[in-house]
């Protein structure tokens, strides 16, 4: 899928930067101790903890940081964070979600607010874009794992709904309630994923310049800089020139 390869991409290169590391980390920890404080530290038996792990270890965290997030959540000075979603329109009209955990949603709320406002976009009401999107599961695979009808096959068995292989990477699609069970099956036939994680899929995209590519990854750049943001989301396409140029 190309629109995954580009955002992979553009991750992949911030991901080489120390400071964006540590900050990923500190977010992938966040999601692992409220995961295992809602439901049981065990990973094979809290299927949104197992996510958040595969995810923590699909960017190589070291094992003792997951370790230690899900110790926390077993004491008594684990915050009490709220999941927040704000939706809202960044620099040409392109669809925003930020998904946020925080301990104070006034604050949280206000910086999300003045963030978009500073950066070209506007943020709108809850349900403003998101029925632009569908809530899916996915799980990327690299090509070498196999040929195209291979992982079809794998993915047909395991309960998925879609598959769309390229020269790099085979992404897997299924619905959000079936993304543990069919990452498990997935496995059993595949090995260990790339990537296994819940997503917001856009049902269209708004095609970008190198210009407003620069503005979006602007507003993206600084919305991820919020402690608070855990991950964002935008429905923008773009050639492979532009992200070339970026």
């Amino acid at each position: 899928m190309a629109g995954h390869s580009k955002w992979a991409n553009i991750q992949h290169r911030k991901g080489r930067q120390d400071a964006v590391r540590a900050k990923l980390f500190s977010k992938l920890s966040k999601e692992i101790t409220v995961a295992a404080k809602m439901g049981d530290p065990d990973p094979d038996k809290n299927p949104r903890l197992r996510l958040a792990v595969k995810e923590a270890k699909s960017v190589s965290m070291p094992k003792e940081n997951i370790e230690r997030a899900i110790k926390k959540s077993q004491g008594g000075d684990a915050e009490n964070y709220e999941e927040i979603r704000y939706e809202g329109y960044g620099p040409s009209g392109v669809a925003v979600i930020v998904e946020a955990m925080t301990d104070n949603r006034n604050r949280t709320a206000s910086n999300i607010r003045s963030t978009f406002s500073k950066n070209g976009g506007n943020l709108g009401e809850t349900g403003s874009v998101a029925f632009m999107f569908d809530r899916k599961g996915q799980v990327v695979y690299p090509a070498a794992v196999g040929d195209a009808e291979t992982v079809l096959l794998a993915a047909i068995d395991a309960g998925a709904e879609d598959v769309e292989s390229s020269e790099s990477e085979h992404v897997i699609w299924c619905a959000d309630t079936d993304l543990a069970v069919v990452s498990a099956g997935l496995e059993a036939a595949l090995g260990e994923a790339e990537s296994t994680k819940l997503v917001w899929k856009p049902q269209t995209t708004t095609s970008l310049d190198l210009e407003g590519m620069r503005a979006l990854m602007k507003l993206i750049d600084a919305l991820e800089d919020d402690d608070d943001v855990q991950h964002v989301t935008s429905n923008f396409d773009a050639t492979d020139e532009v992200m070339a140029a970026l």
